[in-house]
């Protein structure tokens, strides 16, 4: 069963998608809200790596000289989140950003 969310955790959730798509530099605080937002997806992503891998070490543990055969599914979605588990932060994307539709 779900954990209901507080009023709290609700008003710090982010209300923008994670990218700069359609952000206006000037507006500071929504140009805020998605640096936060792309942030706190890069996180996501590198605490889901981080329990995967917690996992597979128990999984290593467990099986012992099975571990090739018992944890390969594990193995491999570690290998997959590992690409992408880094934080680096917001600067890049939002200096380097592209538009996906230029105006015509």
């Amino acid at each position: 069963m779900p954990t209901p969310e507080s009023a709290l955790f609700l008003a710090k959730k982010p209300t923008v998608p994670p990218t700069f798509d359609g952000v206006d530099y000037d507006d500071t605080p929504r140009l805020k809200q998605a640096q936060d937002a792309v942030t706190r997806e890069q996180w996501v992503r590198s605490m889901m790596a981080r329990l995967v891998r917690d996992e597979l070490g128990k999984c290593y543990h467990r099986e012992g000289v099975n571990h090739l055969e018992k944890c390969g599914a594990l193995r491999e979605r570690y290998l997959e989140l590992l690409k992408e588990s880094s934080v680096p932060g917001y600067l890049f994307q939002q200096q380097n950003y592209v538009p996906k539709d230029p105006p015509s």
